[in-house]
């Protein structure tokens, strides 16, 4: 195992790994930092969330800032605003023995406005979500023409957002010297779309775990049978089985969201909901009671859970399936994350059996029965 001294981190920023207890190179880490600190490539990293990402891309993207440059230098694309915060966040944690790095970060739900009068201050890294940084781009606030590093973060979630046009309006307007860092937990048709279009053919690639390997083996696949008109009770057993510990219940529309929320709560189970229903600001007030513990199960839809971050999560259930085999590793790997163990458990019915075994076969997991 490399020291990140080894791995060719400079000692500013190997001083505030420390300080954040990041002492240890992650297998992420340890495959990408060399290439991404030495060479001047494109580079895919395919990696599960909670697998180490963020240190992997924001650590190289700090030693090749040019201080006396206040100009915009790399930029961070990131599917939601909360891992746009989380992001930003690394970049001026990992920072603090460097000389000063300018972050912003930029998403919407926020007055553009506002926005707009933090960006006139010296920024060399920007990080935003794809519709914001069009918007500002659109305004002629935003240049790119002088960015060394792109990076991508979660791409595949990007895409499944629906945001390939906005990824083609940005890299458009890039240099042809700048470069791409795609960082996914996989890469589907679309974003292999992206990779051919943008990136330099032979570019290096990195795929942690085995060939066939996409969820993080720390995460235990378990699966209840049962009539649709038994979900309910068995969720409720099987959360009453887990004690204390905090998780999140994925359901398909934000009807059921709102439906077995209230099952939830009727039941004297501290649990709120995040749905597309929501507006910005009550989504920001859920998240931050879940993770503040002010309840310990949340009920969320795909598309409102993109990229959450949440530390200690001990299990995910899938009360409904999901239409695509990439949504169910997003889910499962909000648990199970920074080495710790958690259950990844579906509800599967009659019904529901084709979806399900396409799923193990297209993922090549092996699910256990619980009865």
């Amino acid at each position: 195992m490399s020291t990140f001294q080894e791995l060719g981190v400079s000692d500013k920023i190997c001083r505030g790994l420390s300080e954040l207890g990041i002492h240890t190179p992650t297998e992420i880490q340890e495959k990408s930092l060399p290439v991404l600190i030495h060479q001047k490539t494109d580079f895919v990293g395919q990696a599960q969330t909670g697998t180490g990402k963020t240190v992997a891309f924001v650590v190289p993207v700090l030693e090749r800032v040019d201080p006396a440059n206040k100009r915009i230098q790399a930029v961070i694309l990131c599917p939601t605003r909360e891992l746009c915060k989380q992001n930003a966040k690394a970049v001026f944690k990992y920072s603090k023995y460097c000389s000063k790095v300018f972050v912003e970060s930029v998403y919407g739900g926020e007055d553009i406005q506002v926005q707009i009068q933090q960006l006139s201050r010296p920024t060399q890294v920007l990080v935003a979500t794809p519709g914001r940084l069009v918007e500002l781009m659109n305004k002629g606030v935003v240049d790119l023409s002088g960015i060394h590093q792109f990076i991508l973060d979660e791409a595949d979630e990007i895409l499944a957002m629906g945001f390939k046009k906005e990824i083609d309006r940005i890299l458009t307007k890039t240099n042809d010297f700048r470069k791409i860092w795609l960082f996914s937990a996989t890469i589907p048709h679309g974003l292999q779309e992206v990779i051919s279009t943008y990136m330099a053919k032979g570019a290096p690639s990195v795929r942690v775990g085995s060939k066939a390997e996409v969820i993080n083996p720390l995460i235990e696949h378990q699966y209840i049978l049962c009539e649709k008109h038994e979900k309910s009770y068995m969720l409720t057993a099987f959360l009453k089985a887990m004690g204390n510990a905090r998780g999140i219940i994925f359901v398909r529309t934000k009807g059921d969201a709102k439906t077995v929320n209230e099952m939830l709560v009727a039941k004297g189970f501290e649990a709120d909901q995040l749905h597309g229903d929501l507006t910005q600001k009550e989504r920001d007030k859920v998240m931050r009671g879940f993770v503040a513990k002010k309840f310990r199960l949340l009920v969320a839809t795909d598309m409102a859970a993109r990229g959450l971050d949440i530390d200690n999560l001990a299990f995910v259930v899938h009360y409904n399936l999901p239409d695509q085999a990439e949504f169910y590793t997003h889910r499962s790997g909000r648990t199970a994350r920074a080495g710790k163990r958690g259950i990844s458990i579906a509800f599967v019915t009659p019904q529901d059996m084709r979806k399900f075994k396409f799923l193990q076969e297209k993922l090549v997991i092996d699910f256990i029965q619980v009865t």
